[in-house]
């Protein structure tokens, strides 16, 4: 007698061994382009200190406290890159993994929103490497009380950036979180529109919590954040006016 469960469970079999292989391919991808980088790990750290380089007092230098630091800061930041250049790659194996259990009309909306998911990503790491870093380290090195010697430490750094590259990554991704919200049906545009001082403010407070404490930096996010989520919301009136749906305009 056959077990009516099996075919089931054969497909769920096959599902996760589809998901393996996707993973496995992805993680090649990123221990290749590491490997690959590896050589170049002292250069890469090299140019992401360069806007703190720049703007420190002559004479002084970043430093190294830890014993392996000056190994395992390049290191780490090398596997960073590497990850960053390979996530098309490791969402193109998602997109594989997940797109034949989509309906037609669900592809033709993820597509567009994973390529430009990506693509604001890194247009926010990139704001905060050309725009941002540059004003915050003169800032930080200006204000630097009298008798103070500016000396960076070289992990204490990577941490500090990697984690402005994250903020601003996620708060470029604002304008996708809007045509998400309109898409779906959750909120409509002038109901945004409304909300737009309250979006404001919450654009500042989150530039103030994710961004170090100055003024600037808060402004150098809230700013964009605020700009992106306009954006979102034209975006999502031509969504509504697509579908016959638009609730008129503010």
């Amino acid at each position: 007698m056959t077990d009516p469960q099996q075919p089931r469970e054969q497909t769920l079999i096959e599902h996760l061994l589809e998901l393996r292989d996707r993973l496995l391919r992805a993680v090649v991808v990123v221990l290749v382009l590491f490997l690959v980088l590896l050589s170049f790990a002292n250069d890469i750290y090299h140019a992401l200190a360069k806007p703190l380089l720049d703007v420190m007092p002559e004479g002084t230098s970043m430093i190294a406290t830890g014993v392996a630091s000056t190994f395992v800061a390049p290191m780490k930041l090398t596997g960073w890159v590497a990850f960053f250049i390979a996530v098309p790659y490791v969402l193109f194996q998602v997109w594989g993994f997940v797109a034949p259990g989509l309906y037609q009309h669900e592809k033709r909306l993820a597509a567009p929103i994973l390529v430009s998911s990506v693509l604001l990503f890194y247009a926010g790491m990139a704001f905060a490497y050309f725009v941002v870093f540059p004003l915050v380290f003169a800032f930080f090195t200006a204000t630097a009380p009298e008798g103070v010697q500016v000396m960076t430490d070289i992990d204490a750094y990577l941490s500090f950036v990697l984690v402005l590259f994250l903020a601003f990554g996620i708060a470029f991704e604002t304008p996708v979180a809007v045509v998400l919200l309109v898409t779906m049906g959750i909120v409509n545009t002038q109901t945004l529109a409304n909300a737009r001082p309250y979006v404001i403010v919450a654009a500042f407070v989150i530039g103030m919590l994710l961004t170090p404490p100055d003024i600037l930096s808060q402004f150098l996010m809230a700013i964009p954040m605020w700009m992106l989520f306009e954006v979102g919301l034209l975006v999502g009136r031509l969504i509504e006016k697509r579908r016959g749906t638009g609730s008129g305009t503010t």
